[in-house]
């Protein structure tokens, strides 16, 4: 196809809605006629309006026809000038939506010893050809591709093809471009192309998942993968890689357990690891040189080779992550993965912008992209074939890695009714699998009341939320640092750590809350963003001996394991992880990010602490109340003096315990309490320690609470 010098441009915007730019260095920009040629028409378009822009004048015109998308046209003025119709922002109309979904399940390349078919979706191409070699590029083939229904383009290629490598190339509006197959599971180092290969080869042996009642009893543990083993006493032999964090039986140098062993023993549920699928960001083939978290996604469907023993080997990553969650699932743990689909790292890179240009993003009332996640670029999850792949590729990992859970990063860019269809998927497979996600509400075009946000929580029933107004009720403001919350002494926040403490479903005086249902409430204090809840103490309380800075971590810690709702946990947050003082490490080095085993093993107290507080969690129902009908029953405040809390639970009709109840003193003094009631009560947690057995007995009505602290009492 031979490209036509373009003096103006001319763009489909809807079906029959042509707009055409005359720059004013052409002919002034201005022209009386235009018309519409090619594919057997020669037919004047209709000057609807005319707009005088900065640089050129914009002439929107109705056609009397319906320019067929994937054909070529073009557009004459009346001064002899031409140039080819490019397919504009039709792509982002509900007629292009509903004509051209495809809801086949075999996109990709489907293999087999004896043929492979290729599928890819872009409709809006004039042509398609498959690029194809084994392990030169110089010597491949291009393979004409044939356009189907639906935009459909496919070709079967009648041979064995396992580890070919292969891409797309497409001409669209004149302009040939390269992509890689946006559903390729399996890619050659550093994402350069997808690679055929044979599933059957990838399968592992299946270690059974945990199964949960209610996701309220679920306890997450937000880990990332190359930090997990990839500290000097970690006692991993392969560290920073899915292999390290499968080793067994790894020490520190004190002997103590670390890895997943050491996760297990705390009484976790659920292991959340920060994306793996493919990112930019480290180099596979020197993954020591550079670090990122993972929140640059390029190919969704492949795990990220810098975490491989053998990066250029396409089957290493997929049998070694998979070998990570199989060693995951026999400690009795799940897995859950964090899932980017909310942007890419570029756009106008990305197998996305390249083979259906301007479709799977959204644009602003100017046409411009829009940019609520901050990075350039938000995903369009409204439209059916953006939903579609969310969808298939959701289930995608789901079935091949047996998942168990995951967590949607920056999810209020998502809509709800993608997020409601990831659900009802994901059902149909499994309703134990946990969906959590990030329901912030960020400045993207979707309307309001289509953003998976918490504003949205009651339209999102099924999935759970990270609870912010716990996060800032407890420890304080993260975008303030010195806002000191609740559990560091702050009174201001004393009702708002009551009605969290008790999933935020609105309790007491407060007839709503944040939520309708405790499952929708994930409370945690910190995770992979921001700084550390150690870290933030440091900086906002500089003056204070470490030792209160620890009790301090340690109430609010507690108050996260003892809510109702899910509770989340960052790694390391039991032994007060520090980043040194780096409120955003997603780049920074392992010394900064690693996990350091002998900062745990010189806070093994803690860490036993924390250990008989999931204790008592798991042990007692009454923390884990299944909806907010039974929380409301089953929870009451006691009127106790600011600035404590006292919680009082009744047993749900199962456990040792007729009635518990929790004293919250974040005060920096000795405080009195009152049971309200004379009994001999049996004492779980304390300042000093923390049981799912009581380990002593207060007889009597009232009780003294030591500074910063909390005490759990049963009967």
């Amino acid at each position: 196809m031979i490209a036509i010098e373009r003096k103006f441009n001319a763009y489909l915007d809807q079906v029959k809605l042509i707009t055409v730019l005359l720059p004013y260095s052409y002919f002034e920009g201005t022209s009386n006629e235009f018309r519409l040629k090619g594919e057997g028409v020669n037919l004047p378009l209709a000057i609807q309006e005319k707009v005088f822009l900065e640089h050129a004048v914009k002439y929107i015109c109705f056609s009397s026809v319906r320019p067929e998308i994937g054909k070529s046209y073009s557009v004459t003025d009346e001064h002899g000038g031409e140039t080819d119709l490019q397919i504009g922002a039709v792509i982002r109309t509900d007629e292009f939506d509903e004509e051209y979904f495809y809801g086949g399940e075999d996109l990709g390349a489907s293999y087999s010893q004896g043929k492979t078919i290729f599928k890819l979706w872009a409709p809006t191409a004039a042509k398609v050809k498959l690029k194809l070699f084994q392990s030169s590029e110089a010597s491949h083939e291009l393979i004409s591709m044939k356009r189907l229904d639906k935009g459909v383009w496919s070709i079967e290629v009648d041979r064995d093809l396992e580890l070919y490598r292969y891409s797309f190339l497409l001409c669209i509006n004149l302009e040939w471009r390269e992509a890689v197959d946006p559903y390729a599971t399996a890619l050659t180092v550093n994402g350069e192309y997808g690679v055929v290969i044979d599933p059957a080869k990838t399968k592992t042996s299946i270690a059974e998942s945990p199964s949960l009642e209610n996701p309220v009893d679920a306890i997450i543990y937000e880990v990332h993968i190359r930090d997990l083993m990839s500290h000097p006493n970690s006692g991993a032999t392969r560290k920073g890689t899915y292999l390290g964090g499968a080793e067994r039986g790894t020490k520190s140098a004190k002997g103590i357990e670390t890895g997943l062993s050491y996760i297990k023993s705390l009484g976790i549920t659920h292991v959340e690891f920060l994306p793996f699928h493919d990112f930019e960001g480290v180099d596979e083939l020197d993954r020591h040189s550079t670090y990122n978290w993972g929140y640059n996604p390029v190919h969704y469907n492949t795990p990220d080779g810098s975490y491989a023993t053998d990066p250029e080997d396409p089957y290493n990553r997929i049998q070694e992550l998979k070998q990570l969650i199989t060693a995951v699932h026999r400690e009795g743990l799940g897995v859950i993965m964090d899932v980017v689909y909310n942007h890419v790292y570029i756009r106008e890179t990305s197998p996305f912008e390249k083979i259906v240009p301007g479709y799977y993003f959204r644009h602003n009332e100017h046409g411009l992209p829009s940019n609520g996640t901050g990075v350039g670029n938000d995903i369009a999850s409204e439209r059916l074939m953006a939903r579609k792949y969310i969808i298939d590729s959701v289930l995608y990992w789901l079935k091949e890695y047996h998942l168990d859970g995951f967590r949607f990063d920056l999810m209020g860019i998502l809509d709800v009714e993608t997020m409601n269809a990831v659900r009802k998927a994901v059902d149909t497979v499994n309703r134990n699998i946990l969906i959590i996600g990030e329901g912030w509400d960020l400045n993207t075009p979707l309307p309001p009341d289509q953003k998976a946000n918490i504003a949205n929580q009651a339209k999102l029933p099924d999935i759970g939320q990270f609870n912010d107004w716990f996060r800032d009720s407890i420890k304080g403001s993260t975008f303030n640092i010195y806002d000191k919350g609740y559990a560091i002494g702050n009174e201001r926040y004393l009702e708002a750590a009551k009605q969290v403490m008790a999933g935020s479903i609105g309790i007491a005086k407060r007839k709503n809350g944040l939520f309708l249902q405790p499952v929708q409430s994930v409370n945690y204090i910190e995770s992979h963003d921001n700084h550390t809840l150690w870290d933030k103490l440091k900086i906002c309380s500089p003056d204070h001996d470490e030792a209160i800075l620890k009790k301090q971590h340690r109430l609010a810690t507690a108050m996260v394991l003892l809510a109702q709702g899910i509770p989340f946990l960052h790694s390391g947050q039991e032994f007060f992880r520090t980043k040194n003082g780096v409120g955003n490490s997603y780049r920074s080095p392992d010394e900064i990010n690693w996990l350091d085993w002998d900062l745990r093993d010189d806070n093994l107290e803690n860490v036993e602490y924390i250990k008989g507080l999931i204790g008592i969690r798991v042990g007692n129902k009454a923390f884990r109340l299944p909806d907010s009908e039974k929380i409301r029953e089953q929870m009451s405040f006691l009127p106790l003096p600011a600035p404590l809390i006292g919680l009082k639970l009744m047993s749900p009709g199962e456990g040792d315990w007729e009635k518990i109840i929790v004293l919250i003193n974040p005060s920096m003094e000795q405080k009195l309490a009152d049971f309200t009631e004379h009994a001999r009560w049996n004492i779980l947690a304390d300042n000093e320690k923390a049981s799912p057995k009581p380990f002593r007995h207060i007889e009597g009505d009232k009780v003294l609470l030591e500074p910063c602290s909390l005490l759990v009492a049963a009967i």
